[in-house]
């Protein structure tokens, strides 16, 4: 039973997140094809973990730790960021290619989303079995590092979408990397300033918190966006 509340409260986050995206959609995914999404998020932790650890000996050795805001940062993208938003968009590629229900704006979110909630949901139970105040880091990550993910998957959606159905020009399509890249990195890297030193740390933080709060705001904008475009095209199409 203890294990099982562990594992329950680092799902819930992403569980309900998925389930806002899914509530948002007007014309449902199939079950099976979010659920592959799902799948492919789960999957690519092997890699990013691999390269992941590839990536940080070779800036900090194998026992270095970061000791200046520019080591975190480094580490932030370097070894966070760049890999993980990098897999995640191989997997929704995997999942999008000659995927016939791929035909909404709005369908580009609502598959990152799943993508990304897949990978944060067993990052955040590694997380939660890793530490002895389990519950603390559980609520921590449940109102940060798990929207946090949430919020960089609705970005790579967003352009994703735009990329496929509206704008196949070069800018868009560097958006569909660099948009989550840069608001992961900066969400590490606010969220790592911590390992430099505590005042560091309770800077960083408060700036983290402005950060997430813009940043999902511009998430919302995003989801409502495409929502709307597809509601618009539904109704001109009628007319």
């Amino acid at each position: 039973m203890f294990y099982i509340r562990m594992i329950a409260a680092a799902l819930l986050p992403a569980v309900l997140l998925l389930l806002y995206i899914w509530k948002k959609d007007t014309q449902k995914e199939p079950t099976y094809m979010l659920l592959k999404a799902v799948a492919w998020g789960i999957g690519i932790i092997i890699p990013v973990v691999v390269v992941e650890t590839m990536i940080k000996m070779m800036l900090f050795g194998e026992n270095g730790t970061p000791a200046t805001l520019a080591d975190t940062t480094a580490l932030a993208f370097l070894v966070a960021a760049i890999p993980e938003e990098t897999f995640k968009l191989l997997a929704l590629w995997m999942v999008l290619k000659n995927n016939p229900y791929f035909d909404e704006h709005f369908d580009g979110i609502v598959y990152a989303v799943c993508v990304g909630l897949g990978f944060a949901a067993v990052e955040n139970i590694s997380y939660v079995f890793s530490q002895d105040n389990w519950a603390a880091v559980a609520v921590t990550r449940a109102l940060l590092a798990v929207p946090g993910h949430y919020a960089f998957a609705v970005l790579m959606g967003y352009y994703y979408s735009v990329y496929h159905f509206v704008n196949r020009s070069p800018k868009v399509a560097v958006c569909v990397l660099l948009a989550p890249v840069l608001a992961h990195g900066i969400y590490d890297a606010l969220a790592m300033s911590s390992m430099v030193n505590p005042y560091v740390g309770g800077v960083g933080f408060a700036i983290l918190i402005v950060f997430c709060i813009k940043m999902h705001k511009r998430a919302y904008a995003k989801v409502q966006a495409l929502v709307e475009k597809d509601r618009w095209m539904g109704t001109d199409n009628n007319c």
